[in-house]
């Protein structure tokens, strides 16, 4: 099997952040280029995996005032208590927790809805993988974007398997 080295790099950077989470040191500083597969869409939002405690106040400070998370609170790499920290901060948290073997066009819909208004806003989960495809599907169904573009941001993260290709694939029906 050949892996795809967008793929290898971001499962191998996932591998880094669970070290940094069980050990607390990270070699990675606080500024938004230093999060884990970062990928500023334009200047009302950007991606990424998982923030730091740190991290999320370089968020807050680059003028986000909303935080997204698609992955589920207890995956590997999760920030405990996240929700309450991005509060401190001042800024929204919204957690929709996509399961990363059946993103479903409920959790898109839920997505969909949480971008709308004018709020600058960081969408994150464990890897950025789950990120990168609602961003796509975003993107191109909403949006009008397209599809190449978009694209091109989604493979600088990875490669979709089969049950993300799927899911990207599938139209929009709200």
């Amino acid at each position: 099997m050949i892996v795809d080295p967008r793929t290898f790099k971001t499962v191998l950077g996932y591998v880094l952040t669970r070290i940094e989470k069980f050990t607390g040191f990270s070699l990675k500083g606080s500024q938004l280029e230093a999060i884990f597969n970062y990928l500023p869409i334009n200047s009302q939002l950007a991606t990424s995996g998982q923030p730091t405690k740190n991290q999320l106040t370089s968020i807050q400070r680059a003028g986000y005032t909303k935080i997204i998370n698609l992955a589920p609170t207890n995956v590997e790499n999760a920030l405990i208590n996240e929700a309450a920290l991005v509060a401190d901060l001042g800024m929204d948290y919204i957690n929709i927790p996509v399961d990363f073997k059946n993103p479903t066009e409920q959790d898109f819909a839920q997505f969909v809805s949480q971008l709308k208004g004018n709020k600058k806003t960081w969408v994150h989960c464990a890897a950025n993988m789950r990120v990168s495809c609602f961003i796509f599907k975003y993107r191109t169904a909403i949006l009008g974007t397209n599809q190449n573009h978009a694209q091109a941001d989604l493979r600088k993260i990875w490669q979709p398997n089969a049950a993300w290709k799927q899911f990207i694939a599938k139209p929009v029906t709200h």
